[in-house]
């Protein structure tokens, strides 16, 4: 259908992610340093994301998208208010490579640390998103083969990665770029920072 959607300039993008934050129905996700809409379906046009936006790289647009998906945007959201976790188990080395809940899921990879560095961790990154968690350091394991057949043999839509901005969290972050690779497919992939401070870097 022909309706009014925002359009993203990624050369004016400067890779900030205020706009993917402003974003309440998760419709644009910051990939490989820019933002980009992933879902046309999430986007209500309203545009909370505009103002959001330092650069002025967000305008609207009339074009043909999929009808705004409220239905969808409030499953999304509709978690527990005591939890937002969505399966079990969530460590990387024990959840298997094949489940029901990775078909057409959007996944959280977090090191262990940021769920008790950042105080709305459940509200603003586990809702509505299957959670796998790990450290390379403390498991003294590479996950990347494993992460590489959870991508490969599952519809995956998009991947969120949440990480401390310690040294050792880096490893997470390489591990998920190298299972991409080697999984063979092109997903959509953000990557949150989170001082030891508890902030969103």
């Amino acid at each position: 259908m022909l309706r009014k959607i925002i359009h993203i300039d990624e050369e004016k993008c400067n890779g900030c992610g205020a706009c993917a934050s402003a974003c309440h129905e998760g419709a644009i996700a910051m990939i490989k340093g820019k933002a980009r809409l992933i879902r046309d379906d999430y986007c209500d046009g309203l545009g909370d994301c505009l103002p959001a936006c330092p650069a002025g790289a967000i305008a609207f647009q009339e074009r043909e998208a999929l009808p705004y998906n409220n239905e969808a945007v409030l499953a999304a959201k509709s978690v527990s208010t005591d939890s937002c976790l969505a399966q079990w188990p969530v460590q990387i080395k024990l959840v298997p490579t094949q489940a029901p809940y990775f078909k057409d899921a959007h996944l959280l990879i977090a090191a262990d640390c940021t769920a008790f560095s950042y105080r709305e961790f459940h509200k603003d990154f586990m809702a509505g998103r299957i959670t796998l968690m790990g450290c390379p350091k403390l498991d003294m394991t590479n996950y990347s083969q494993k992460l590489a057949e959870i991508l490969r043999e599952n519809t995956i839509q998009s991947i969120a990665v949440a990480r401390m901005e310690v040294p050792c969290c880096r490893g997470l972050e390489a591990a998920i770029s190298k299972a991409l690779d080697m999984s063979g497919k092109s997903i959509p992939l953000t990557v949150h920072v989170i001082g030891t401070d508890g902030r969103l870097r």
